[in-house]
């Protein structure tokens, strides 16, 4: 009976408690300059789509 009575204690994380759980590990293993990174090379991609919208208007 000690196994079930832990099994009904126990409850499913949600989908915010997960992502912060990650985000927290990615940020202690990785640290600040991988955001800034990752930020970079996002800010240079939603620029070039961007650039390529204004393409297809012209033509």
């Amino acid at each position: 009976m000690a196994g079930r009575k832990e099994t009904e204690n126990k409850r499913t994380m949600t989908v915010q408690e997960a992502g912060r759980k990650g985000g927290e590990t990615v940020a202690r293993e990785r640290g600040h300059a991988f955001y800034e990174e990752i930020g970079h090379k996002g800010g240079q991609r939603v620029r070039e789509l961007i650039e390529e919208g204004k393409q297809r208007q012209r033509k």
